[in-house]
């Protein structure tokens, strides 16, 4: 088997061509994530947001996005990885339609947590799908590519909220709707994915697989992933939640939990979602406020390139030491410059160092690690299972912080997120093994039990 696999050829542009277009639903995530910074100012006066509403307000997407997780993990390993790609576009589509035509909070706040569900179900079937149409050797780059559709969206749409926030007070109106354009793109490109060969061998479909195999890669390619599927694959329409808390696949599955949590509560997301709070508090007006946004976006392309690049080369493992190691030690720097009431230009330097640090480590190599770690008969349950607590998480975050504010000052908050990179850190380095170079079958051995 061993010579088999070293004469193995891959078509490397149709494996890209698929991942870019299953990653198109990490776009959407990235719209719903940044716009919500760029909209807040005019929101707060809109709806006379007090600090708990606020949020309520920006959290509400995380709630959609757990009911979203959990349709998507049944319906994934019942029905297939596509079918949840469409549903998502097309749930995204409308609720973008339904906050840009919003009367009150309410309605505001119930479009949102709908679009929710379509980003929570993006969320977790993008990167599933990557995984498991990409070879072992580029595997983690693919996966990241999720990550890098993530970072486009977040860069595109703060740049367009800059440039059109100057253009009247129900401009936030039009920042919400333009999300229709991508989740259209998205919708017309996922009809034309295959679907997963892993998830069609798994309920008995062997010869469907072998031809979606077939054009990724050499015959030699369909003979070894096959044997190795076949090996590892359990032939069952439909996995119980109950599956993943059995003793062989625990460990797995707890460590895929906790680094979806880490990667939320290392507080980065708070940069991402009140830039503005952050940099009002240091006296900046909103064109600036609006211009660090797309600042932050530009940085997070760059340094999301380079862990793409790296971490089939580098690993998984020293990129995320590193990365919670770095933000435990610039959220005190910030946490005192915020305190001092630095300059805004300052602080802006800081805010992207720790923007840099995690688009290079625990923003691509979560998402890599959680679409690597399960086996092949409950990845789909168990993915949604480790997500479903990130966006859990990401509701703890970005709720508490505008209270936390309040009360302990902007600065406050970040000791506490420095703390708790720190002992992410410490959970990486005695936890969290190299994955990078197998294939998901000889992971699947290497985390059971383990």
């Amino acid at each position: 088997m061993q010579a088999i696999k070293s004469s193995i050829k891959f078509n490397n542009s149709y494996i890209l061509g698929i991942s870019f277009i299953s990653a198109l639903g990490g776009y959407l995530f990235g719209f719903d994530f940044a716009v919500i910074s760029g909209a807040l100012p005019f929101l707060r006066t809109v709806f006379h947001l007090s600090s708990w509403w606020e949020g309520f307000l920006t959290g509400s997407l995380a709630l959609g996005c757990i009911v979203g997780c959990l349709i998507a993990g049944k319906l994934a390993d019942k029905y297939g990885r596509k079918p949840g790609l469409v549903i998502a576009a097309g749930i995204f589509a409308l609720s973008s339609l339904g906050m840009a035509f919003s009367h009150n909070l309410t309605e505001f706040i119930a479009m949102r947590f709908t679009a929710g569900i379509g980003v929570g179900m993006a969320s977790m079937l993008s990167p599933l799908y990557i995984a498991e149409v990409s070879p072992a050797s580029m595997r983690g780059r693919n996966v990241a590519i999720n990550q890098l559709t993530i970072v486009l969206g977040i860069l595109i749409t703060n740049l367009i909220n800059y440039l059109i926030a100057g253009t009247g007070p129900d401009i936030w109106r039009l920042m919400f709707g333009l999300g229709v354009i991508p989740s259209a793109l998205f919708l017309f490109g996922v009809l034309f994915l295959p679907e997963s060969p892993r998830w069609l061998v798994k309920v008995g479909r062997e010869n469907e697989a072998a031809k979606i195999l077939g054009k990724i890669g050499s015959a030699d390619f369909v003979e070894s992933t096959m044997h190795d599927i076949n090996k590892s694959a359990h032939h069952a329409g439909s996995v119980p939640y109950s599956a993943v808390f059995a003793k062989a696949v625990r460990p797995a599955v707890l460590l895929g939990i906790t680094l979806a949590v880490f990667q939320q509560l290392c507080g980065i997301n708070v940069v991402f979602n009140y830039t503005s709070t952050i940099f009002k508090s240091v006296g900046a007006n909103l064109n600036e406020q609006l211009f660090e946004t797309v600042a932050i976006g530009i940085v997070n392309t760059i340094f999301t390139l380079l862990a793409m690049w790296q971490v089939d080369k580098l690993g998984r493992r020293p990129l995320i030491l590193i990365g919670s190691l770095g933000l435990s030690i610039v959220y005190i720097i910030l946490a005192l410059m915020l305190k001092g009431n630095a300059g805004a230009g300052w602080l802006s330097v800081f805010v992207l160092l720790a923007i840099g640090l995690y688009a290079t480590s625990l923003a691509p190599v979560t998402w890599v690690l959680i679409s690597e770690i399960f086996p092949n008969n409950i990845r789909g349950v168990a993915s949604s299972v480790a997500i479903v607590s990130l966006w859990i998480a990401y509701f703890i975050l970005v709720f508490t912080f505008p209270v936390l504010a309040e009360y302990l000052g902007t600065y406050g908050p970040f000791y506490l997120y420095a703390v708790i990179c720190f002992a992410g850190f410490l959970f990486i380095k005695y936890k969290v093994k190299e994955t990078k170079g197998q294939t998901l079958e000889q992971l699947e051995q290497s985390f059971a039990g383990h």
